[in-house]
């Protein structure tokens, strides 16, 4: 079994889940699955800034 690291910095909604997304469909493609995700929010970005999202997931390589 082979895992990778992948961290993602995003920002806050809709942008978040499509970039969580992305990330998620290009690692398949290249032949890994999910083996583990953790979110922590990171703080404002300001005045009408959301939180932002900071992603750390963890690929497994399919054989």
């Amino acid at each position: 079994m082979i895992l990778t690291e992948k961290f993602l910095g995003t920002g806050s909604g809709v942008a978040s889940l499509t970039n969580l997304q992305n990330e998620i469909n290009k690692q398949a493609a290249k032949g890994y699955r999910l083996h583990t995700i953790s979110t922590t929010s990171s703080g404002s970005k300001g005045f009408l800034g959301g939180d932002k999202i900071q992603a750390t997931m963890v690929f497994e390589r399919i054989d």
